[in-house]
């Protein structure tokens, strides 16, 4: 939680700013992509050790293939590895070698920690080498692609006739940094027919100084809407949209389910699909913003002010879903009337825990009964999570449910977090400015 609170904090500040390079992000400048190449694809000519994106090797090819309809990547909870992050499979340099990236829609940067490291946390495997990289290419100081970093070294002179590499520095909102290069590199991903596809020129930083609550992770892969996104990368590839399905927090690593780049029928044909627009935020480029209507405790609808869930003129306030945070945070006028309905419809013994603010003994209980919860959407749609996405058991012996929705800090938004997430079917079709969602049971994907 202590990193869930230092993130929002961040993100409140990253909202109010400007798009700019005082930014707490450090993303520097916001501007449009349109300089920057397209990725292009090339088939797998050859098959590695390291690569293990399927069982199947891939077919030789002699020459690259046209763009797939879409490209996916499993993705893992990261609780095994003491993490409340869910982790995505990559593919990263030539020969592929595979590493786990927390999977981010709250930010924008692809990075993974780098050899040789000076300042690295622990991560699960070995960190990436560019030199065995034949696709590996540093960025330079006078190209565009630096233009969208903060520049670790302002100092440094860069002029066209001596460019030195685009050394970025990128900050998160709950104090955790990288620092590195920006270099073009390849990634290479599944397809749905079971062969595997490379991007070649992905901007990715290299980090070589890195600090904070990764664990277990080699780096992160941005899913947000900056231009160094990995979807914004893609530009109009794969029609701009996105999917994944977050399995039961409490899983193991081997199991997962998939993150989708592109058209997925299991989705967009799914009989209870549900779609909620975007809300645009222009000074919070990054972040995914969706308009609240009311919620629900029991069935009941609250009285909350519908200025709780407005974005303000300084840029506060406003909810957003995002995968990078773990519980679910609501802002103090909604909060409170939630935590009071939630009370009010609960007989079990409340009980005191250093963890969680509203938590219950249910001992005895054969089967627990507790209030349902919902979400309404200012055009119509209804998000009913689970009782398991909105309470979490933090004892066995005496069993002690506590209520995993928090407030959040003043001026922040509210946050729709990875708990909250579990076994939905989440599209971002960026696109169309639409989020689309279906309760499915995400390891049978």
């Amino acid at each position: 939680m202590l990193r869930d609170m230092y993130r929002i904090r961040g993100i409140n500040i990253k909202a109010m700013a400007s798009s700019s390079q005082a930014s707490l992000s450090k993303r520097g400048s916001t501007e449009s992509m349109t300089s920057v190449p397209t990725p292009q694809f090339a088939s797998e000519k050859e098959s590695s050790p390291q690569f293990r994106p399927s069982e199947a090797s891939p077919s030789p090819s002699p020459a690259p293939l046209p763009w797939p309809q879409g490209i996916s990547s499993h993705v893992e909870s990261g609780v095994t590895l003491g993490s409340g992050e869910y982790f995505m499979d990559v593919y990263i340099g030539s020969p592929p070698r595979h590493f786990m990236l927390i999977m981010d829609t709250g930010s924008d940067l692809i990075w993974t920690q780098c050899n040789p490291c000076k300042n690295c946390y622990e991560q699960e495997g070995p960190l990436f080498t560019p030199n065995s990289s034949s696709s590996y290419r540093l960025v330079t100081c006078s190209e565009p692609q630096c233009k969208l970093v903060y520049n670790a070294n302002p100092d440094e002179e860069c002029t066209e006739q001596k460019p030195h590499s685009c050394k970025y520095s990128y900050w998160y909102g709950d104090k955790s940094n990288t620092t590195g290069e920006l270099a073009l590199e390849t990634m290479t991903f599944n397809l749905p027919n079971g062969h595997h596809y490379t991007l070649n020129g992905l901007v990715i930083g290299c980090g070589y100084s890195n600090y904070g609550l990764f664990r277990g992770a080699a780096g992160l892969l941005g899913l947000g809407k900056g231009p160094l996104s990995f979807p914004s990368q893609l530009h109009n590839r794969f029609g701009r949209k996105f999917s994944y399905c977050l399995v039961s927090r409490n899983s193991d690593l081997n199991v997962s389910s998939m993150l989708t780049f592109g058209e997925d029928e299991r989705l967009t044909k799914h009989p209870h699909m549900q779609y909620t627009g975007f809300v645009n935020h222009t000074s919070a480029a990054t972040f995914y913003y969706l308009s609240i209507a009311k919620v629900s405790v029991g069935g009941v609808d609250m009285l909350i002010p519908a200025s709780a869930w407005t974005i303000g003129a300084n840029g506060q306030g406003g909810t957003i879903i995002d995968s990078g945070t773990t519980l679910t945070y609501f802002v103090k006028e909604a909060y409170e009337q939630i935590v009071m309905a939630f009370e009010s419809q609960i007989m079990y013994p409340k009980i005191q825990t250093s963890l969680l603010d509203h938590c219950f003994n249910v001992s005895g209980q054969t089967e627990v009964q507790l209030p349902t919860f919902s979400i309404s959407f200012a055009d119509g749609a209804v998000l009913s999570p689970p009782l398991e996405n909105y309470f979490i058991e933090v004892e066995t012996e005496p069993p002690i449910l506590c209520l995993a929705l928090l407030e959040a800090p003043a001026g922040s938004p509210s946050i729709l977090g990875n708990y909250l997430q579990q076994n939905i079917h989440l599209l971002y079709d960026v696109g169309s400015h639409r989020l689309g969602f279906a309760h499915v049971a995400c390891n049978a994907l």
